[in-house]
């Protein structure tokens, strides 16, 4: 029997993050969970779309949107495999996500507390409660790999030059 846990929703981030990796998009999954219930998924598709905005947690919010039929997600968890940026976290916070759990955290741009703290800002009107750290070493691992096959393939790009 499947038990239906931070782990298994983020191995079902992580899936998503994969299929961005396979597509050449910077590897980040996510899902949208609603008692228990996977309702959206979706991966990073900024290439694929032409689209600054096409990152896996704005894509989801979206498809847990018109699952629902509401903007409003305030019973709805999202699980993305890396810290969220300002952007997606003031995402969560104007669709009243209940809650971000992500796997690795993003110190440079992440803004569920790392660089900035968007989803707990005082001066919002909603507050999304946070998680880090579920599976870490595996969304870390994914992101790394990601980064090592473009710097060998840029590499060889500029010794075939």
């Amino acid at each position: 029997m499947l038990k239906f846990d931070d782990e298994y929703f983020m191995r079902q981030a992580l899936r998503q993050a994969k299929i961005a990796f396979e597509a050449g998009e910077v590897p980040v999954g996510a899902v949208a969970v609603k008692n228990d219930c996977i309702i959206a998924r979706a991966y990073n598709q900024v290439e694929l779309l032409h689209d600054a905005t096409a990152h896996a947690e704005m894509l989801v919010i979206t498809g847990a949107a018109n699952a629902l039929g509401d903007w409003r997600l305030d019973e709805v968890d999202i699980y993305v495999t890396k810290e969220p940026c300002a952007m997606c976290a003031g995402a969560m916070v104007n669709s009243h996500v209940r809650k971000v759990i992500f796997g690795m955290p993003d110190p440079r741009s992440g803004a569920c507390a790392s660089a900035l703290d968007v989803t707990g800002f005082k001066g919002m009107l909603w507050k999304v409660e946070v998680k880090s750290g579920v599976l870490e070493t595996e969304c870390r691992t994914v992101m790394q790999n990601f980064f090592k096959q473009a710097r060998a393939e840029k590499n060889a790009k500029i010794v075939i030059a």
